[in-house]
């Protein structure tokens, strides 16, 4: 992608932050927070959902699992599609990649064709609106019918209300836009929003629990406050952010051997929503796929921790109603 020469300083990369590694048409929608306290039943009456509550072990994650392995939380290797499998008219081909880091150019050839593409956060390094044009050219250039993109901890100055750097800003502001996301037009960014796509109902939420990027929330009370706005009858959850236990360790020697995952999220998707898959990234090391037997846990990060890329896109199918094909959903 070429930026004219009259942009191109407002497009190169500012000032580098440290990188603490965390081992069709665009729609943007990033809602009012309005958290979903209750459920309709199949017949339409209410039920009111699980209430989650902040484990008090929650700012300690890996006291935090032991605890819930001992209690008999489980995770199990799960296998994944070889992406060469044939697609079907009665599924939905879904094809899972997260944490590119500016490499997408360079995945390009290995991503498989499919239904839905999802790319779970942390397709720029810091958020440079040069970057994000470059990202959003890229992602143009697959074919899949449906592209959804949820932000990362390094797309600085995404989030809403979030201050910018005088490079940003100025650049936004000669392109007469507000926030880098209005740049994904070959993509649908979604935010705090469910959308429904073959009868699925897909939640993205950028959220994470480590200090100093976008999308920040404390451990605790802050960052479940955002989980609570997941709709309970979400089938694919997208996250930034891994949940406690499920790819989520984190080897990298800066972090000295952590559990990256967080207990809220973990807590909101195995008692109140329950979602047949649930995608993520942001730790780079633990690229695969778990299971508790209800939900499978997906880590698609591609990236290893020096932004390499360095993992395969993982694909699953998911099955539409008996007697249903994709063309019914046209």
């Amino acid at each position: 992608f070429r930026v004219g020469s009259w942009l191109r300083f407002f497009f190169t990369r500012a000032a580098p932050i440290p990188i603490e590694m965390e081992q069709s048409d665009c729609r943007q929608v990033c809602p009012l927070e309005t958290p979903a306290t209750n459920q309709q039943t199949a017949r339409g009456s209410t039920v009111m959902e699980p209430i989650i509550n902040v484990d008090p072990l929650s700012e300690r994650p890996i006291d935090c699992w032991r605890k819930y392995q001992k209690q008999g939380r489980v995770n199990e290797p799960a296998k994944s599609l070889r992406l060469d499998t044939p697609v079907h008219e009665n599924k939905v081909r879904i094809v899972c990649i997260s944490d590119t880091h500016e490499k997408l150019d360079e995945i390009l050839p290995i991503v498989p064709d499919g239904d839905i593409l999802i790319h779970s956060g942390d397709f720029t390094n810091y958020g440079d609106v040069g970057e994000v044009i470059k990202f959003n050219a890229e992602i143009g250039k697959l074919p899949h019918k449906h592209k959804l993109v949820v932000a990362g901890n390094h797309e600085l100055g995404f989030e809403d209300g979030e201050e910018m750097t005088d490079r940003q800003q100025a650049a936004l502001n000669m392109l007469g836009l507000d926030k880098a996301y209005q740049l994904l037009s070959n993509c649908t960014y979604i935010c705090d929003k469910q959308i429904e796509l073959y009868g699925i109902k897909f939640y993205g939420a950028p959220w994470h629990p480590m200090p100093g990027y976008s999308f920040y929330r404390a451990r605790g009370h802050k960052i479940l406050q955002k989980w609570n706005l997941i709709p309970a009858n979400t089938d694919v959850l997208i996250t930034h952010t891994p949940p406690l236990g499920h790819g989520d360790f984190n080897a990298w020697s800066k972090c000295d051997g952590v559990l990256a995952g967080c207990a809220e999220l973990l807590n909101t998707v195995e008692k109140r929503v329950k979602p047949r898959y649930h995608i993520f990234g942001h730790i780079h090391q633990k690229h695969g796929v778990t299971t508790n037997g209800v939900t499978t846990f997906i880590n698609a990060a591609l990236t290893d921790h020096k932004l390499r890329p360095e993992y395969d896109p993982i694909i699953f199918d998911y099955p539409l109603p008996p007697g249903k094909t994709k063309q019914d959903f046209m």
